[in-house]
């Protein structure tokens, strides 16, 4: 028997929508235990999304039957005015073209030659942390996560003035960007008062940056085994390399997607080792273990396994992706919900990383939960995706937290400065209220 999907009315929308536009997951909850697990929401009078937690539906959309699951065009129109069109937004066989091609520069022994530069991009932005004051991290790791970025591409092929400017034109695109999404109705407005436009011409000043970099590095004899010149190297089937402009929305989108999803997450679980020093103690432990066993990098990344398990409770608790959108192409469904052509779905990864149905105790920061690693609840636990769009860049993010936190923990000790982690949901989670004190450790 088919279920009718419950809906939400436009009404209890536009009534609502203040609350939305500051943070929209109370909204959702409320909606999910009250609805259940895949509710509608008028957000027109012709126009439905369709919220759902349910971590099943998910894998099905995401991997079961992805090929009836097409991106959303948030991502795959208002995104790429912003980026371009490369991995994040583009669809169909333009992007199994250019994931065929990018992937093995994201293979682990690829990153292997990167991890001396991510390294040093740490180190140097923690002579930022001042010791024994209060202190708001998120800055420190929005500059860490956008510096190693740029180190793990570019080496020294760019300077600071001009990894500034790129840092300042991704982040002013994606705040134009919400403001376009979380309030359609003034598009109208953004068009006439040009700031649309405004935006537009810093993405131009953006993609000139990386030409002349692309050009400098083309035109020289050197070597710097970096992701720019993996990219370089790559080929098509038919021998071709990557054409300029492609090039540049590739790397424009590894800024975006790369820097912030990163900064983020390490923001929330420096927070979460505030407030369980306990853990701080075990990775210290850990480390100094490790390190005595060997001085191989990527041998002590692998056998950090305690700092892995904290990053993928963080992540869990708070999944800096904390909504998949997908648009099915025809007629769908599952477990009885029908779906008719061109559903507008929004899987909250929030809400299922929380499901009472799923996790012991969901609320509670427990790192044991991943003693044995994250594949046994890889049907509920999607903090890179699922399937074959998962994020191509998972383990050079996994590699980049585990360094970050264990560079950390080795040289501080961390106090909480606040009374409970407060978030600010905008394209992905943002932390709110990260203030640290750091006590140096003897």
């Amino acid at each position: 028997m088919n279920k009718k999907i419950p809906e939400v009315s436009l009404f209890s929308f536009v009534k609502h929508s203040l609350e939305i536009l500051k943070n929209p997951l109370p909204f959702h909850h409320k909606y999910f235990v009250k609805l259940g697990d895949t509710f509608g929401l008028k957000i027109g009078f012709k126009s439905k999304v369709v919220f759902s937690r349910d971590a099943a539906l998910a894998e099905y959309a995401l991997q079961k039957n992805q090929k009836n699951f097409i991106k959303s065009k948030i991502q795959t129109e208002d995104l790429v005015k912003y980026v371009g069109r490369g991995l994040l937004t583009s669809e169909g066989e333009h992007w199994r073209k250019q994931r065929k091609l990018i992937q093995p520069a994201f293979h682990k022994n690829q990153l292997n030659n990167l991890l001396d530069s991510i390294r040093e991009a740490i180190l140097s932005e923690y002579t930022k942390v001042t010791v024994n004051q209060t202190i708001d991290v998120f800055p420190i790791f929005n500059d860490l996560a956008f510096q190693t970025v740029v180190k793990s591409l570019f080496s020294s092929a760019v300077n600071q003035k001009e990894i500034n400017r790129l840092q300042h034109i991704t982040e002013s695109g994606q705040k134009m960007l919400i403001k376009e999404l979380r309030q359609p109705y003034l598009g109208w407005w953004f068009k006439l008062s040009g700031q649309i436009k405004k935006e537009l011409a810093l993405t131009t000043e953006a993609r000139n940056i990386l030409r002349r970099i692309v050009n400098d590095r083309k035109s020289s004899a050197e070597r710097q085994n970096d992701l720019l010149d993996m990219l370089l190297d790559a080929r098509y089937e038919d021998g071709e390399a990557m054409e300029e402009e492609q090039l540049i929305d590739e790397i424009l989108i590894l800024f975006t997607a790369g820097h912030e999803t990163t900064s983020n997450a390490l923001t929330f679980i420096l927070q979460l080792l505030a407030k369980h020093p306990e853990w701080q103690d075990k990775i210290h432990e850990e480390l100094v273990r490790v390190a005595a066993e060997t001085d191989d990098l990527m041998t002590q990344i692998t056998s950090s396994k305690i700092a892995q398990q904290v990053i993928e409770e963080g992540m869990r608790l708070y999944p800096p992706a904390y909504f998949i959108d997908r648009v099915n192409v025809k007629p769908d469904s599952f477990n009885n919900l029908n779906l008719e052509a061109g559903s507008n779905l929004l899987f909250s990864v929030y809400e299922i990383h929380r499901h009472p149905d799923l996790w012991e105790q969901p609320d509670a920061f427990m790192p044991e939960r991943f003693a044995e690693g994250s594949r046994k609840f890889s049907s509920q636990y999607f903090p890179f995706g699922a399937g074959p769009r998962k994020c191509i860049g998972n383990n050079f993010a996994m590699f980049e937290m585990i360094l970050a936190v264990k560079e950390l923990v080795k040289s501080f000790k961390i106090e909480a400065q606040f009374e409970t982690i407060a978030i600010t949901p905008l394209i992905t989670l943002k932390p709110k209220n990260a203030f640290l004190k750091f006590e140096k450790r003897a």
